[in-house]
């Protein structure tokens, strides 16, 4: 298991075997519980959860907060998807 991480910033770099829902379409589950733990848990614990990177997790949030979706999914019931 060989773990890389960014010089700049330390993040953990794209890690197959941490990462498996890279390059994959996010799925309502997914967005919902992105947006309802994005403030609670901390980033890094939160990317390993949902199998993405760091850096795709802040591009994810800032593509739905310039949408005007990401209060939408945080308070969507996880019940109803």
């Amino acid at each position: 298991m060989n773990i890389k991480y960014s010089q700049t910033n330390k993040r953990m770099l794209y890690n197959s075997e941490y990462h498996e829902n890279h390059k994959r379409p996010w799925t309502q589950e997914d967005l919902v519980y992105l947006c309802k733990m994005y403030e609670v848990m901390d980033k890094h614990s939160l990317s390993l959860a949902l199998g993405r990177t760091h850096s795709t997790l802040l591009t994810k949030v800032y593509m739905l907060r310039k949408k005007g979706l990401f209060d939408h999914y945080k308070m969507m019931d996880e019940t109803n998807i």
